[in-house]
């Protein structure tokens, strides 16, 4: 049950009924009233703003319209006591019963607590990672791996049909600089010819040895005298070679795309040739010229006439080249292929997972979606900025062996999945994050994912000194059991667990979660702290457990591990 959407329907109800019987006056609409969570200073569980809403209509103030709705809330069975704040909030008291009947429905299906069942179900198409297969992910790729990863569990918990994509990057300059250096690399291990490692467009990373050495053994007929002889078979395999090591990193991660899209089959297909048509069709395409990129401005710079994309129809500060003045395409028109081709699969909203780096790309990409699908698909994008790794209080090093950045694989060997996953989503994916090595490996209220696991063993701690299996069916009589205000208190944090969900839903903001389940954690461990001083708060008395006390933990473990599921992080049973 989400208490907030259903108090919000009563108190609708109810001034409908009233505008009814002429005792009030209701606006058009009325969707700017809400239900929240109150602020922490006021000792109730929900607090309205209604009675502000309907002030202007009704010509009264606040606080007036406040004594009429209290009479009429209080009519309501569950409600124990109604509070009218200034400037005009009424704040709202639960009887203990609701209390009873709201954690027996969470007791009953546990696993669909918090879901949104009202919502309309959607297909999204999520792309993230989409790094070159050049070599392994690095940090600055592990962030928004994790971010669309634990942004499709949050769909997915909401029911929506949910496609992970990858966009592999196997065509153009880049690519075939990484083939010439893994060529080079054969040539190093075959004829002893050494790398040139000051040839800046070449790769120097030392796995480039590894990547080399399995194309050798697996390959006995291929000859490498002669480069453009096998250039083209060659990127196949060195691509794949390094497709599989990124492969294997994000499985570390926890992550398994749903497929891969190679942008050399779209070029090769002829999509770039049949977006072109299509934005033709709309008269969306015409030759001239732009101004040079910041990164150019010189006096030297020549404009060019070009293929432009009339992308200022749609927002954007200019128009954007999808064919050079020598007939060749531009990266753009790769991803307007791309992009036409994910329209043509059918999905309700596409979403794309960006590096910082990519910031200023969004309006474009988006602007062409929008001409493409004729403004009747719609385009996330989620920018996922920088790490800061960070190691007894200095950046960590780089790794030699990759290359000049951290790997994932460096990071995982370090503090593993549990905390990679859960500390990357600690802040909005939109700031810069430190990610404080020293932090991840302490075992105290100041590591977010040590206090959450912490927790979740501490509560099974309980049942396993009790011998009971945790997924026995508890029977009770819920109008005998009575919860004291620091059980209440934590249910109201409970309560807040659907709302949680939602809006990381709507918002498209997983690290919401991480937040709540840290609050959570926290009000738990306070509770358990009170048992030292005060054997009521204890749960073991005798070597039993009371239906309230187990109840209590049935409830809060529920939600951790539902949280945490979503998370893609473990809930171990034992610390």
């Amino acid at each position: 049950m989400n208490i907030f959407e259903h108090y919000l329907s009563i108190i609708k109800k109810l001034i409908t009924q009233e505008a009814k019987n002429k005792k009030i006056i209701l606006p058009e609409n009325l969707d700017g009233i809400t239900v929240e969570i109150p602020p922490s200073k006021f000792n109730c569980d929900l607090s309205s703003n209604v009675c502000m809403f309907l002030s202007k209509s009704n010509k009264k103030s606040p606080m007036i319209l406040g004594a009429q709705i209290k009479k009429l809330l209080l009519e309501n069975e569950d409600i124990e006591e109604v509070k009218i704040e200034k400037p005009g909030f009424l704040n709202i008291s639960l009887k203990n019963n609701f209390w009873n009947e709201f954690v027996n429905q969470i007791l009953i299906k546990p696993d669909k607590f918090g879901r949104n069942l009202k919502e309309i179900k959607n297909s999204y198409l999520i792309e993230f990672v989409s790094a070159n297969p050049t070599g392994p992910l690095h940090v600055g790729h592990c962030r928004g791996a994790i971010l669309g990863d634990v942004m499709s569990n949050l769909l997915e918990f909401n029911n929506h049909k949910v496609i992970r994509e990858y966009y592999v990057n196997d065509y153009g300059n880049q690519i075939n600089f990484f083939n010439k250096s893994v060529y080079l690399r054969i040539r190093e291990i075959v004829f002893g010819e050494p790398f040139p490692l000051n040839n800046t467009d070449l790769y120097p990373g030392e796995y480039l040895v590894d990547i080399a050495n399995s194309i050798i053994k697996n390959n006995k007929n291929l000859k490498f005298e002669d480069f453009e002889k096998i250039k083209d078979e060659l990127t196949v395999l060195s691509v794949n070679e390094s497709l599989e090591i990124i492969k294997k990193n994000l499985i570390k991660l926890g992550i398994n795309h749903d497929q891969f899209i190679s942008e050399k089959s779209i070029v090769t297909n002829n999509e770039v040739e049949k977006v072109i048509n299509k934005l033709k069709s709309k008269k969306l395409l015409y030759e001239g010229t732009i101004s040079a990129p910041e990164r150019k401005q010189s006096e030297n710079y020549k404009t060019r006439e070009q293929t432009l994309f009339k992308s200022t129809l749609f927002g954007d500060d200019k128009d954007r080249a999808l064919q050079k003045s020598d007939k060749s395409w531009t990266y753009f028109a790769s991803d307007a292929a791309y992009h036409n081709n994910k329209l043509e699969r059918g999905y309700d909203i596409l979403i794309n997972i960006l590096g910082s780096d990519h910031t200023g790309y969004i309006k474009r990409i988006s602007s062409l979606v929008e001409a493409l699908s004729g403004n009747n698909k719609k385009l996330i994008c989620k920018v996922s900025q920088l790490v800061k790794l960070i190691k007894d209080g200095k950046p960590f090093k780089m790794s030699k062996r990759k290359g000049d950045y951290i790997t994932v694989e460096d990071l995982l060997n370090e503090v593993g999945k549990d905390a990679t996953r859960f500390i990357m989503l600690n802040r909005s994916s939109d700031v810069e994050l430190d990610f404080d090595f020293s932090k991840v490996k302490e075992k105290s209220k100041d590591n977010p994912i040590y206090y959450v696991q912490y927790c979740y063993a501490r509560i099974f701690s309980v049942f396993r000194n009790l011998n009971k299996n945790i997924k026995d069916p508890l029977v009770f009589d819920k109008s005998k059991i009575k919860f004291n205000n620091n059980e209440i208190k934590i249910f109201r944090k409970i309560s807040e667990w659907p709302k949680c969900i939602e809006i990381s839903t709507k918002k498209l903001e997983p690290h919401r979660i991480t937040t709540y389940l840290y609050e959570l954690s926290a009000e738990f461990h306070h509770y358990w702290n009170l048992g030292k001083d005060d054997h009521s708060f204890r749960f073991i008395v005798d070597n039993k457990i009371s239906k309230e006390k187990e109840i209590f933990l049935r409830i809060i473990l529920a939600v951790i591990k539902s949280g945490m599921d979503i998370l893609g992080v473990d809930t171990p049973e034992q610390m």
